[in-house]
């Protein structure tokens, strides 16, 4: 029989899935002309942005939830502003990618994320340069081509837009790894959407004021509170579960997941959009980056695995984490001598040879910041 907590992660997974493929289609139908006829995706951005930063504020202020970090005034300068930037920036250009191309082209150039991520981490010292996954960069590179080229009703723009946010997301996977693991923060569900919204609502105010306010101005939108409210109610579970996903899961499970999404998204776009269809050329090139997809996932897995020491030696950084931990005591051979004197009352360590010391199959995704907004 599968176990309670086997059966919390499947429940979990399933609802990421579900809501990552509800929102991408949700937000296609909101934006587009030929629907609900709402195109202005910096002011959809910002009414999730809005949305999650309120609901964050009343968990953290009103009803105490979760208590808020030491955040400094530099590091929240230094750190969480050029995160909100580029998440801004990512979610703006992602969204706008909807008024030209189709659910199904942006799911298949969404294969070239491994792509601008190798590449950002490279430039920023964060990764090397390695034969193996740059051939396999070209790979998905080429793959991507392929599967533009077979593109019916390609568009320049909306490419373009896309491109920009794949790379606007790259940057703030790289940017969050260098500048919030390396100082040791840690943030909570609550506490991202907390810091980074209302910070990536500042950001998104500039270009609307600029593209958008004008147009809103002069346009008779009919407004209906029960379609944005459940619009923005959507991105903020979505946000919600991604969390989940990844607190209780793997590297290799939430990216298997996440192949699983693309694929259910591409079929779904193609039913519920007519306009949205698909050719043998865009599966073929599609199925040639998915390839380099999964090697890089498996290239990334190995390189995890053989960074990890053996079972029964514990590195200096983990010690000095469950040190910290004050619900743990370390058990150590050195202190054995020492416990024996004192009480056996609480004996609760960690013995390195024990069960508990087993290398986890599947690393975290991103081991100490566990916080990676999923796209609204």
């Amino acid at each position: 029989m599968i176990g309670k907590q086997h059966l919390l992660t499947y429940i979990y997974l399933l609802l990421y899935i579900t809501l990552s493929s509800g929102v991408i289609l949700y937000n296609k139908w909101f934006l587009s002309t030929r629907y609900f006829n709402f195109p202005y995706p910096i002011t959809l951005t910002m009414i999730h942005m809005g949305f999650s930063g309120a609901v964050a504020f009343f968990l953290i202020r009103v009803v105490k939830v979760v208590s808020p970090i030491k955040m400094t005034f530099k590091i929240y300068m230094t750190c969480v502003v050029p995160i909100s930037a580029f998440f801004a920036s990512s979610l703006w250009f992602g969204n706008t990618a909807y008024l030209f191309i189709s659910v199904a082209f942006i799911q298949m150039l969404k294969a070239l994320m491994p792509v601008a991520t190798f590449l950002v981490a490279v430039f920023c010292g964060t990764d090397v340069l390695r034969c193996d996954v740059f051939l396999n960069m070209v790979l998905i590179s080429v793959g991507v081509a392929v599967s533009s080229y077979g593109e019916i009703h390609f568009n320049m723009t909306g490419t373009v837009y896309q491109v920009m946010g794949i790379v606007g997301e790259a940057l703030r996977l790289v940017l969050t790894q260098v500048l919030l693991q390396n100082k040791g923060l840690t943030l909570n569900p609550v506490t991202t959407l907390y810091y980074i919204a209302p910070c990536s609502f500042v950001f998104l105010s500039i270009p609307w004021y600029i593209l958008e306010s004008p147009a809103l101005e002069v346009s008779q939108i009919q407004f209906n509170f029960w379609i944005f409210f459940s619009n923005a109610l959507a991105a903020l579970a979505l946000n919600i579960s991604t969390f989940l996903v990844i607190g209780r899961t793997g590297a290799v499970t939430i990216r298997v997941a996440g192949v699983m999404k693309d694929w259910i998204l591409i079929a779904l776009s193609t039913v519920i959009f007519p306009e949205s269809m698909i050719t043998g050329l865009n599966i073929t090139g599609y199925a040639i980056a998915l390839c380099g997809v999964v090697v890089y996932n498996y290239l990334k897995m190995r390189d995890s695995r053989s960074a990890q020491p053996p079972s029964g030696i514990i590195p200096d950084k983990a010690v000095q984490d469950l040190k910290m931990e004050k619900s743990y005591d370390l058990y150590t051979p050195d202190d054995e001598d020492e416990k024996k004197k004192k009480s056996n009352v609480g004996r609760s360590g960690w013995n390195s040879s024990g069960p508990d010391s087993r290398v986890d199959e599947e690393a975290p995704l991103i081991p100490s910041l566990k916080s990676q907004l999923g796209k609204s």
